[in-house]
């Protein structure tokens, strides 16, 4: 039997928020319902889900502003990281995105490692664009610099 759910999330393979989906009784019951991502389809759990919807536009609209702000202070910022080298300047190690992360907090810039984005760690001196993914649709330049110690 199928039993119709309203989602109240993005459920990946199932819908999106806000639609009136078909699913098993089982995968409603067991599933869905405890971890709150969907609800039986009635008056009440629509109220509910147009009012989850406004606050989660307010605190988006928020985080946007907070990483465009985030992102032109990036643009403008760039890091030195020293390294040790051996013969023919090749790095003892490499330069990874958590020693980016860690450059960045002496300046007073709190990133997580997994917003820096390198296709694969650094592993020579010189100066590197790296993209750094704050949001879904913002994305910022950084210029690292990596020196011989």
């Amino acid at each position: 039997m199928a039993t119709e759910v309203l989602l109240m999330a993005d459920v990946s393979g199932v819908g999106n928020e806000g639609e009136v989906v078909k699913v098993s009784d089982g995968y409603a019951r067991n599933y869905l319902l405890p971890r709150n991502l969907g609800a039986p389809v009635n008056k009440a759990t629509q109220r509910r889900l147009a009012k989850l919807q406004i606050d989660r536009s307010a605190e988006r609209a928020s985080a946007v502003a907070s990483s465009r702000a985030l992102a032109s202070k990036l643009a403008q910022a760039s890091c030195t990281i020293t390294v040790k080298v051996g013969e023919g300047e090749r790095l003892y190690g490499s330069v990874t995105e958590g020693d980016i992360v860690d450059a960045l907090k002496v300046q007073g810039l709190a990133l997580d490692r997994q917003q820096i984005v390198l296709a694969e760690p650094i592993k020579e001196l010189g100066v590197f664009e790296v993209k750094v993914k704050l949001d879904q649709a913002i994305d910022a330049t950084l210029k690292v610099w990596v020196v011989e110690e």
